[in-house]
């Protein structure tokens, strides 16, 4: 127990130093329609400010991150999210952080960030990592305890534990808002519904696969 702390608190402190400086200058959300009529606005890029006299210690604290997160699901993985809609005080510092757990033999499935790079680290457990890159070169490691890896931007990347025991690793990400699309529950799950056609001659599969695949319940983790 006392390892997990340590290792808690170093990633931690490694996030304080190089992430301190960190903001969000790009989109915070996938799109940002431009309205001439403030009056009929929903979002800004981020969110409205508080006002700093009415600022509590509350807006910047968030507690549980202790517990574990439930596995028993298809994928064997959870993924508890601490960014701003959980600390709405990290709004526009460009940080958020995640717990994932996993079963033995879990899985965080292919996903990206499309406005995150990600770090992680290993608190328990032996975890398989990789990303792809856009020349479609995979690159991967095997990470135990201690061990540290980063996520580009925007890539494809998973983690998958290798274990016949529980895993538990902590992510930095450098974005108050990252965001995260899962390939494949994306794809073949979305609503609507991808014309099957452009599934069938992008993935060179089957019709009757494409709608098999469309059918199931894409599990999410987070």
């Amino acid at each position: 127990m006392k390892g997990v702390h340590f290792h808690a608190a170093f990633v931690l402190l490694a996030l304080a130093f190089t992430l301190a400086s960190a903001f969000d200058p790009s989109p915070l959300q996938d799109f940002c329609v431009a309205i001439n009529d403030t009056k009929t606005g929903v979002f800004v890029n981020g969110k409205f400010c508080k006002d700093p006299k009415l600022v509590t210690a509350q807006d910047f604290f968030f507690q549980g991150l202790n517990k574990p997160g439930n596995t028993s699901n298809q994928l064997g993985s959870k993924v508890t999210q601490v960014n701003v809609l959980q600390i709405l005080g990290l709004n526009t510092l460009g940080i958020s952080l995640a717990r994932i757990d996993f079963a033995p033999y879990g899985l965080n499935p292919p996903h990206t960030h499309p406005r995150g790079t990600e770090i992680l680290t290993v608190l328990e457990g032996t975890l398989y990592v990789g990303f792809v890159t856009s020349d479609n070169r995979l690159i991967t490691k095997v990470l135990y305890p201690g061990d540290v890896f980063v996520f580009p931007i925007g890539l494809i990347h998973f983690q998958f534990n290798v274990g016949n025991t529980n895993a538990v690793a902590l992510a930095g990400l450098s974005s108050q808002n990252p965001g995260v699309i899962t390939i494949a529950k994306n794809v073949f799950g979305s609503n609507p519904a991808i014309n099957p056609d452009v599934l069938v001659k992008a993935f060179q599969l089957d019709l009757n696969i494409v709608k098999q695949l469309q059918s199931k319940f894409w599990m999410d983790n987070n």
